[in-house]
């Protein structure tokens, strides 16, 4: 058994959340490279100058806080022992869990990856959200009038249905 970090990024407005990194054992220098992909003016996923909240972990030090000072994102940096603060990525986490990796048995740091971005992809697209009035995170155009399709995610444990366009 191993047990590996995977940092997570969400936005509070939409609830899109962005699958950052997945390491065995983090260190600043990783946490500092991450910074600078998430900051990339062209694919960064906080390239639009945003606040990123985050825990008091070791490896969100100075340099890390810097480099995400550089491209444009303030950091807030939680109290000690205070979770409720970060209730919307703890609900996140939970729900991952629940409906993904709680059925299934992870073989490496690469399987990881690829459930945890089906399961986004599910997520993002088919799972309605009640903060957000039981819509998507990513809007859909208005389905069709045609017989019911059903689509599956890792292997049948997620479903959605939609109807076809006639």
């Amino acid at each position: 058994m191993k047990r590996v970090n995977v940092l997570l990024i969400m936005r509070l407005a939409t609830r899109k959340v962005h699958l950052a990194g997945i390491i065995a054992e983090p260190y600043q220098e990783w946490a500092v490279q991450i910074a600078r992909n998430e900051t990339d003016e062209e694919h960064g996923f906080l390239k639009d100058g945003d606040y990123l909240i985050h825990d008091r972990a070791t490896v969100f030090g100075k340099h890390f806080q810097s480099t995400l000072a550089a491209g444009g994102v303030t950091t807030v940096r939680l109290p000690p022992r205070s979770p409720n603060l970060n209730g919307y990525m703890e609900r996140v986490i939970r729900t991952i869990r629940q409906e993904c990796l709680d059925y299934f048995i992870v073989f490496s740091e690469r399987h990881l990856e690829v459930l945890l971005r089906e399961y986004l992809a599910h997520y993002h697209e088919e799972r309605p959200h009640q903060g957000l009035d039981n819509e998507t995170i990513v809007k859909r155009r208005q389905e069709g009038t045609g017989p019911i399709q059903k689509q599956t995610r890792l292997g049948g444990l997620l479903n959605h249905y939609s109807r076809r366009a006639a």
